[in-house]
């Protein structure tokens, strides 16, 4: 296209159409009008999108199997068994050591929380359909994904479900601005909001403006009705900041998340939450102090008074 007057204009207007865009539908919500296209063009460009991530990769088996899991009861036992045998199967290859490692602790996750979840692997950051922090995973409504779901893998809360198509979905994750979730304290149980603040730390509003808090302090997802859009008792992160200023209706904390949304690979989509909350047992092990080292210093006493210069020769 020369680049004319008409087309400098032309260009103008289309970058405002998709601003005006993007913020109907940020307002909309679940209801914005443009909901429909978005879900026209996953189902258009997910099985693309699909395709170039379908490689062959024997971990895409292993994620599958958690897929296909059984019952609530034998679900751990089975994939504990199948996972068993893909590790024999794939070898030493460090990259898939290091998938199967992500798989091992999602699975923990899912058997100490008691999810059902469905596996998924990441093969797209970023959307088509907009400019937020998403991912697209490999899983869809033939897998029984729908929207509004929760999003982990094995270090703790990744996102939520926004947009299904066949067989790809969006996954909005939790460092992105538009993102909120209810936060449960461990152990005082204090409950507050964690928002995404993009490649910072997340902002949590504690509900509590006297709330006692720690650095180090850990926080778990509090849950929604009937589970959606969050099952309870995701690690969300630990508390790396607090901010000073207190006595007001709410307390500012910030959060380092246990996720690292920069790395996501295997992640899983929780079809079916818990019958109780797991409260604080899906965190992980505190870490161990570390014992401070003990200095011992021995004095030798001093030579008698009046007693022989050792600098002198004897006699």
């Amino acid at each position: 296209m020369r680049d004319t007057k008409e087309s400098r204009l032309l260009l103008v207007l289309l970058i405002a159409i998709a601003f005006a865009l993007i913020t109907v539908d940020i307002r909309g919500g679940r209801n914005s009008p443009v909901d429909g296209a978005r879900q026209a063009a996953a189902a258009a460009f997910g099985p693309i999108e699909n395709g170039l991530s379908s490689a062959v990769d024997p971990v895409g088996d292993a994620v599958s199997a958690v897929r296909d899991s059984g019952t609530r009861h034998d679900r751990l036992a089975a994939l504990e068994k199948e996972n068993a045998a893909l590790k024999a199967k794939l070898g030493s290859d460090d990259r898939n050591r290091s998938r199967l490692n992500q798989l091992d602790k999602m699975l923990k996750i899912a058997g100490e929380g008691q999810y059902g979840i469905k596996g998924a692997q990441v093969i797209a950051i970023g959307s088509a359909q907009g400019f937020s922090w998403t991912i697209t995973i490999d899983a869809g409504a033939h897998d029984g994904i729908e929207r509004d779901m929760t999003v982990l893998n094995g270090d703790g809360l990744v996102g939520r479900v926004t947009t299904v198509g066949p067989d790809t979905a969006t996954v909005l994750l939790a460092n992105d601005p538009d993102f909120t979730v209810g936060t449960r304290m461990e152990s005082s149980d204090e409950l507050g909001f964690a928002s995404g603040q993009g490649d910072r730390p997340l902002r949590v509003e504690l509900l509590n403006g006297r709330a006692e808090v720690k650095k180090g302090d850990r926080l778990v997802t509090f849950g929604s009705q009937a589970d959606k859009p969050f099952v309870p008792g995701v690690p969300v992160g630990v508390v790396s900041r607090i901010d000073p200023s207190g006595g007001g209706l709410t307390r500012t904390l910030y959060v380092t998340p246990y996720v690292g949304f920069t790395k996501l690979d295997v992640v899983g989509v929780v079809v079916q939450g818990p019958k109780r909350d797991p409260r604080d047992e899906v965190l992980p092990a505190k870490p161990k102090p570390t014992p401070t080292p003990t200095v011992t210093v021995t004095v030798n006493p001093s030579a008698p008074a009046g007693g022989p210069d050792t600098n002198e020769p004897q006699q």
